[in-house]
């Protein structure tokens, strides 16, 4: 089932509006956020996309999801596929830029984005300060076997696994259940609107979880309570919303 099927029912701390994605379907939903990847120069010219199971996880949508949508951003000449062993999904050369329509749905969604990572950070504040005193070793373990995932990932779709997990593992450690049920509604929510990132971002990211994971090992709870909100705070710089009006400039210029 596509994962938009959940898409504008509200969150159990938000009543926002009906979602504009939810009018978009699978397929182009990740149309979508692909071509807006490229468009933001998230993507680059040329870069290797992962293969297709990858992406389907990453996006939460099915596989043919995925195969389809690459066929159509094939056509739109967003994407070009190659044959044979180092073949896969590439961006083209000379990508088309601001080819699809159903991008809009995106645009018209940002302030149900921002208001969705405040939550998440209210939320993971929290958690974060309970776990710097509830995290026994296996749960640092844990959190050490996401970030060596996180250090070892060669594209963005395996990164945003280990991520997740990550975040979810801090969250799940401060054993407060009822809040879990509400963190990871907003969660489901907001990486609905996950775009790829440069791998260099992302590596810079998980530097970041390092020094959480310290300041959790060490019990210092407000510390580890600020870090993650400033980690968790980029987000309105970094998603799409904030990176709008640089990559209208790029495209003009």
């Amino acid at each position: 089932m596509a994962a938009q099927d959940d898409i504008g029912a509200p969150t159990p701390l938000t009543s926002s509006a009906l979602a504009a994605i939810r009018r978009t379907s699978a397929v182009d939903t990740v149309r979508a956020r692909i071509s807006l990847a490229v468009d933001l120069g998230l993507l680059a010219p040329g870069e290797r996309l992962p293969n297709v199971q990858a992406t389907a996880v990453a996006l939460d949508v099915g596989e043919i999801t995925v195969r389809r949508a690459f066929t159509a951003l094939e056509r739109e000449g967003v994407v070009q596929r190659r044959p044979g062993r180092s073949g896969g999904t590439f961006v083209a050369d000379q990508p088309r830029r601001q080819t699809v329509a159903e991008v809009a749905a995106y645009q018209q969604d940002s302030g149900r984005v921002h208001r969705l990572i405040d939550e998440r950070i209210v939320l993971e504040v929290g958690f974060a300060h309970l776990a710097a005193d509830r995290l026994a070793q296996a749960g640092l373990d844990g959190l050490d076997r996401c970030i060596k995932e996180m250090d070892e990932a060669e594209s963005w779709a395996e990164f945003h696994a280990a991520d997740e997990r990550f975040h979810v593992g801090i969250a799940r450690r401060a054993g407060l259940s009822s809040a879990l049920v509400m963190y990871e509604r907003v969660v489901k929510e907001l990486y609905l609107y996950f775009l790829p990132y440069p791998m260099s971002y992302l590596r810079c990211s998980n530097e970041e979880h390092k020094h959480i994971r310290v300041a959790l090992a060490t019990h210092d709870a407000a510390l580890a309570a600020r870090l993650v909100k400033e980690h968790i705070a980029q987000l309105h710089q970094t998603m799409y919303v904030g990176l709008a009006h640089f990559a209208d400039q790029d495209i003009d210029g």
